[in-house]
């Protein structure tokens, strides 16, 4: 340290003594004092990363999803020139328990249009009532129909917004423009095919599809396809069983209906 006069003032300088030690500090410090020097261990420099969550959180986590009761489920959908075939089984699972053995997952959700559901029950109920209700308020404020790429559209935004929290349905419809078959993601993705599958049978499922399945079936041949892709997982998918749920939606409507002998289709 040194002073210097100048017209009566006195001007005081620092100058660092080149042995002293200059203290480093993370990017995102305030204060050195307060987060000291790096002793070389960087690992936890920046604190954990965002969406990292310890031991104990994974471990709530995984709880949580144990604790409600899911379909566990093989769900599959098929488009034909005169409508569409939807069909699941009829399993939900609670853990490494059967839970129910007369779950119907495939709803009527618009007036020639249905969902089917793999996945959380409780979202996906949540899911059907949401969905069904904002079709009848569009038809109430519009006097018309919500068309299929609409509602797909409004079903992967309600998936997007995370309120529906592990739901992967797919969504088939007839309307002015034909029939269609809709893949919708857990997350809101959505994309048009001619057949699709989901939940935990479906790579059992999509093995008979690819096998069967032609662009020029008629509804009666997609039943059948549909049944014989449902047997295949139900007899190798531990969430799969208990007999089946079809849909046929054309244009004059949706028709469900189950059998607890999926033989009966074949």
């Amino acid at each position: 340290m040194f002073s210097v006069g100048r017209k009566g003032c006195r001007m005081v300088a620092f100058i660092r003594s080149p042995f002293q030690p200059r203290v480093m500090r993370t990017p995102t410090s305030g204060f050195a004092g307060e987060l000291g020097q790096l002793d070389g261990d960087s690992s936890n420099v920046f604190g954990p990363e965002l969406g990292e969550f310890s031991d104990g959180g994974q471990n709530d986590s995984a709880a949580a999803d144990d604790a409600g009761m899911k379909t566990g489920t093989t769900t599959v959908g098929l488009k034909t020139d005169d409508g569409v075939v939807l069909a699941t089984d009829m399993r939900a699972s609670l853990g490494n328990m059967v839970s129910s053995k007369d779950v119907q997952k495939v709803e009527e959700i618009h007036p020639t249009g249905a969902l089917t559901i793999a996945g959380s029950v409780s979202a996906a109920q949540n899911l059907i009532s949401s969905l069904q209700a904002e079709v009848r308020l569009y038809e109430a404020r519009r006097g018309e129909d919500m068309s299929m790429q609409a509602l797909s559209t409004l079903t992967g935004n309600f998936l997007r917004s995370g309120a529906f929290l592990i739901v992967s349905p797919i969504l088939g419809g007839v309307d002015d423009e034909g029939s269609h078959i809709y893949s919708i993601d857990a997350l809101g993705g959505t994309t048009e095919e001619n057949y699709t599958v989901t939940g935990s049978g479906s790579q059992f499922a999509l093995g008979v599809l690819e096998q069967h399945y032609k662009e020029d079936l008629s509804l009666d041949e997609a039943e059948s396809v549909a049944a014989q892709a449902i047997k295949s997982a139900v007899e190798r998918d531990l969430a799969s069983g208990n007999g089946i749920n079809v849909a046929v939606v054309t244009e004059d409507g949706v028709d469900i209906n189950k059998y607890k002998d999926i033989e009966a289709l074949l």
